[in-house]
């Protein structure tokens, strides 16, 4: 079991901020607890509190999976934020299918969702939650209140890091929001209270007030890799390239895309990699293992642990959705009967892997390639990159063998080394063509064990397909789909687009998902993204 800071206090420290909601019809449980002056009057205190907002990337109440959920009218093991976040990114691409028939699931895989889909509108409710959460936090944190509580310098320094990791919190959960709808309604820790409606922002006025806020606290936070897990000025770094990298996308107005940022998404790779603190996993599959926090490559992890951090999603999703059909249970370490037989591959990307590559991690016994019938675990190859046990073949520390240890990487080092590549392809100035194809071949000499796959030159086109094979399964897929003009496109289909068995162009609007009708109707402010 990994010892950090957050896991223990997530659900030992019960303290349930009053939060302002910008939604009339969604229930936001507890809506009271202890009071603000009662937590923060105690400067120990705060600590808890910023773990509280960790843990919203992971937990999905109180009392773990189930039972004091933070948002009421929706699933509790279905809102995880990475669960949610990863069925936005993977199941309407080429790399994943879910074969059950919940709600909202099936238009999901046929990217005919609608403003109503449970997903859509667990995504959305679950940024909106943890905004306010950190919007508390950073209003209760600010100088002003640490010095009328006549705190201590060093009491009052150690809080204002907190209060910067809390602002770069909220920023990553503006930029899902932008990345993923567009746009919606703006609340900061200067928004009033009580009943009101909150402006709406564009989708360009919210890359540009996701960007300021970067820029702002990135050189108050910690050295890299200074804590694991906690945020850190590489962590920053990292989504500031990925926020530059797809600038052309965010700051596009009507069918005219914004002003290429490629230049600055090579910058901040290259303060990431010349900082030395990462390194590449020398094994691949070790980086999907309950021991993962080992590794010199993960940047940014969402932390999961099988008896502090216990939910239906992240990981432990991601583990017991991928086994069914002939599996074995115990070579994916959860219990006998406990696989849910959900999710398989796409036949795009068991294609665009080679089977000597050591990132070719199918089970294919059993399995079909091509998926004729959605809801058939058979039907398409089962994935069997995350698992919960670690790199010596060891269980997860939950003894029913039910919550999963593995961290999810939201940030790694080989993301970073391809987005330095992708930049350099579309001719960033300040890029090193060499350099861009060296970092390319890391990652292919790593999955094949020698250099005989290296290649001696890079296109876009090249790129994107090697941010599948290194990256499936991680939550990056739509998005980069969408950078490429291929989400929506005829020209590349899979399996399901469109509602199709063979896969067929879509409606442009479907590069955004909608706002859900309820936020339209408890909001008039807000505006709903074209097409639907």
């Amino acid at each position: 079991m990994k010892k950090l800071f957050f896991k223990t206090l997530a659900l030992t420290t019960v303290l349930s901020l009053t939060l302002t909601s910008c939604f009339k019809d969604l229930d936001l449980q507890p809506a009271y607890g202890l009071n603000s002056q009662t937590v923060y009057e105690d400067p120990n205190n705060y600590i808890h509190v910023l773990a509280k907002l960790y843990a919203g990337f992971t937990m999905t109440g109180n009392n773990g999976p189930a039972g004091q959920p933070d948002i009421s009218g929706i699933d509790e093991g279905f809102s995880q934020y990475t669960r949610v976040l990863w069925n936005l990114q993977e199941l309407p691409t080429d790399e994943a299918i879910c074969g059950w028939n919940d709600p909202g699931m099936p238009e999901m895989n046929k990217m005919t969702w609608s403003s109503d889909n449970p997903w859509v509108k667990g995504m959305y409710y679950r940024i909106y939650f943890e905004i306010a959460q950190c919007n508390e936090f950073i209003k209760e944190t600010s100088d002003a209140k640490l010095a009328e509580r006549g705190f201590s310098e060093s009491d009052q320094a150690r809080i204002r890091q907190y209060r910067n990791e809390a602002r770069f919190l909220r920023a990553i959960t503006y930029y899902h929001l932008m990345d993923l709808y567009g746009k919606g309604p703006f609340i900061d820790e200067n928004s009033g209270v009580g009943s009101f409606y909150p402006a709406e922002k564009s989708r360009t006025e919210l890359f540009s007030y996701v960007e300021s806020e970067l820029l702002a606290v990135t050189p108050e936070l910690g050295s890299p890799r200074f804590q694991y897990a906690r945020v850190d000025k590489a962590v920053a770094w990292t989504l500031l390239a990925r926020l530059y990298l797809n600038a052309q996308i965010y700051t596009k107005q009507g069918t005219v895309l914004g002003p290429p940022r490629y230049e600055d998404c090579v910058r901040y790779c290259d303060s990431v990699i010349q900082s030395g603190a990462y390194s590449l996993e020398p094994n691949y599959e070790h980086l999907f293992l309950t021991d993962n926090n080992l590794s010199s490559e993960i940047i940014f992890p969402i932390v999961c642990d099988g008896q502090f951090t216990k939910s239906y999603g992240g990981t432990t999703f991601l583990v017991h959705a991928s086994v069914g059909g002939s599996m074995q249970v115990a070579n994916f370490g959860i219990a006998p009967g406990s696989g849910w037989a959900g999710l398989r591959a796409k036949k795009n990307l068991p294609l665009a892997i080679d089977t000597a590559d050591s990132r070719y991690l199918f089970y294919t016994t059993g399995q079909t390639l091509e998926i004729n019938i959605s809801t058939t675990f058979t039907n398409g190859y089962a994935v069997t990159k995350w698992k919960n046990l670690d790199r010596n073949g060891n269980p997860g520390s939950d003894p029913t063998k039910t919550f999963v240890d593995t961290d999810f990487p939201m940030f790694r080092l080989a993301d970073v080394y391809l987005m330095y590549a992708e930049a350099a392809a579309r001719n960033a100035s300040n890029a090193n063509q060499t350099l861009a194809i060296r970092y390319v071949n890391d990652l292919r000499e790593r999955a094949f064990g020698n250099t005989a796959h290296n290649v001696t030159s890079i296109t876009p086109d090249d790129i994107l397909t090697e941010r599948m094979r290194e990256l499936y399964w991680e939550g990056t897929r739509r998005t980069d789909l969408v950078r490429f003009d291929k989400f929506t496109s005829s020209s590349y289909v899979w399996p399901f687009k469109g509602g199709d068995v063979a896969g067929v162009g879509v409606s442009d609007h479907l590069n955004l998902y909608p706002i859900p009708s309820s936020d339209l109707t408890a909001n008039p402010n807000l505006t709903q993204n074209p097409g639907y």
